[in-house]
């Protein structure tokens, strides 16, 4: 299984992952054969890169979270925030006691279905506490916001976890992750989808969306402090240039912290109106560029170590210019794996294990979605 952008997909690959549309309902069934028709419905559904078995690659990536957890986390995400939008937009609910009470019991039911979920996802991860995050989630870009905040849940449970957070602030970290952006609700849409870069002015109506979450989770959830926090908190940086209160290092409560690294590595690996999205090994380099100065270095350290940019069976370009398939990974060094070298001599192919950990002269330099010619396409074809 890898993780190739639509249009680098051959005909006759293997769908190796369900795909489901922006309302959670099946798109294409993990297995199908994919052809030129099943791929241009995936872009019809603004969805750019599926993970695919083919000769390259047809080993089994494990999910961190089981598929059903994930959906039901999404659909109830997107019913707190549809609570939320209806809170905002019904003025006439202002000066109706029973349209107040229906109101208020709708956002209670919400939040008692995100509690049970985040206990759930905190009991399956601390099941799975020794995996490393080998997935990327495939997102529609119509259901983006909902998506992205069921992995920043992820990606911060795997990240408080191995910090030591107790059971409590475990609870606490998924829900306000889970609830992070919920102040996007107020946003305009034309903003969120502009596909160009947004004005002075649209980057500030977009920043107000922290504020905005905080106090509507303030005055109508029945959430701790610590929840709370991370939808006003999740974009300040330890250096004081983040935002909405330019709040530095300290001042920044940890549980916000961690929901910042999340969410901008999920951000950097999924696709948005004005951009594709940035390959896992990418996105990494980034993170780690940001410890210290924008990321609380100790956590940004510890996250990169748990995140899997190279799952086993990825096609790579290392920086001496040869090409191979990755073989191993080592749990705390997922950036400098074991790879399978495939060279094409005078009369045969031959087979080299390069083991980046001890050949500190090379590294990978990038995620190859094809392979660079027929003798490495042969082989890996007759291999598998």
């Amino acid at each position: 299984m890898r993780l190739v952008p639509i249009n680098c997909i051959k005909e006759g690959s293997y769908l190796a992952q369900t795909i489901y549309d922006k309302e959670g309902r099946v798109l294409l069934q993990e297995g199908v054969i994919l052809n030129d028709s099943l791929l241009q419905k995936v872009k019809d559904n603004a969805i750019y890169m599926i993970y695919v078995n083919d000769e390259y690659s047809q080993n089994e990536i494990e999910d961190i979270i089981k598929p059903q957890l994930r959906i039901a986390a999404t659909k109830s995400i997107r019913d707190t925030f549809g609570a939320f939008e209806k809170h905002k937009n019904d003025e006439s609910m202002k000066k109706n006691p029973a349209q107040i009470k229906r109101t208020a019991l709708q956002e209670k039911e919400a939040v008692n279905q995100l509690n049970n979920i985040s206990k759930s996802m905190v009991d399956e991860i601390l099941f799975n506490k020794n995996l490393l995050i080998n997935m990327v989630d495939i997102k529609c870009l119509d259901s983006y916001t909902y998506q992205h905040s069921v992995n920043v849940a992820v990606l911060s449970l795997v990240l408080g976890i191995e910090l030591g957070l107790n059971r409590k602030e475990l609870y606490d970290l998924c829900i306000g992750a889970m609830l992070h952006d919920i102040g996007r609700v107020m946003t305009p849409s034309n903003i969120l989808a502009k596909e160009g870069k947004l004005t002075d002015a649209e980057y500030a109506i977009v920043k107000e969306h922290a504020v905005k979450g905080y106090e509507y989770l303030k005055e109508n959830y029945d959430l701790s402090v610590p929840a709370r926090m991370i939808a006003l908190q999740h974009h300040e940086r330890v250096d004081g240039t983040g935002y909405p209160q330019g709040l530095k290092d300290e001042q920044i409560h940890k549980l916000s912290k961690i929901v910042g690294i999340a969410n901008v590595y999920d951000a950097l690996t999924s696709d948005r109106p004005y951009r594709r999205a940035f390959p896992p090994n990418e996105a990494i380099e980034l993170i780690m560029g940001g410890a210290g100065r924008f990321f609380d270095f100790e956590m940004a350290k510890i996250f990169v170590r748990k995140v899997n940019p190279y799952p086993e069976g990825t096609l790579v370009k290392l920086s001496n210019g040869e090409y191979g398939v990755v073989q191993e990974v080592y749990p705390n060094y997922p950036l400098r794996p074991k790879v399978q070298i495939i060279k094409q001599n005078a009369t045969h192919i031959e087979i080299i294990i390069v083991d980046l950990l001890k050949e500190c002269n090379v590294v990978i330099e990038k995620i190859q979605y094809e392979a660079p010619d027929n003798s490495v396409q042969t082989y890996l074809k007759n291999k598998n």
